[in-house]
């Protein structure tokens, strides 16, 4: 029973997976602290708060609002959303497009001559119906290559 739970904790994807949880908590922490410490503050001077604008709120029928906790919760998400995809996805769809290369060259193909089924241009007999498709009268000349 906890051979087969260890097992499945020492896989390589789980131990990926918790390590990338721990990493994302700690960095958001990170942004979160530089958001709090450093824009919240900017934020505030640029819109006349002074202090925490994190804290700033609006009022109506006895209902309080905290819209300065929303900006600032908003502006961690962006600046999260915008290292997670310059830092992370960007360089990573270049080294795979670089990895990649080219894409190959369909191959041509003709249609059986008996059957009507598609195959290589380069064949010699139809896979289908097994007719020698090499030697035939007006083969390949009255084929329709398709790509």
């Amino acid at each position: 029973m906890f051979k087969g739970f260890r097992a499945f904790l020492l896989r390589g994807n789980v131990v990926d997976l918790a390590v990338g949880i721990v990493i994302g908590a700690a960095f958001t922490a990170v942004v979160t602290g530089f958001v709090t410490a450093f824009l919240t503050p900017l934020i505030g001077v640029a819109t006349g708060a002074v202090g925490d604008f994190s804290k700033e709120a609006f009022t109506v029928a006895d209902t309080t609002f905290p819209y300065g906790a929303f900006l600032n919760a908003l502006i961690s998400f962006v600046l999260i959303a915008a290292v997670v995809y310059f830092c992370v996805v960007a360089p990573v769809v270049k080294l795979q497009a670089r990895f990649e290369g080219p894409a190959p060259e369909p191959i041509a193909k003709i249609k059986c001559p008996d059957c009507l089924s598609t195959v290589p241009a380069a064949a010699v007999r139809c896979a289908y119906c097994t007719t020698e498709l090499a030697g035939r009268p007006g083969f390949p000349a009255q084929m329709t290559v398709t790509r």
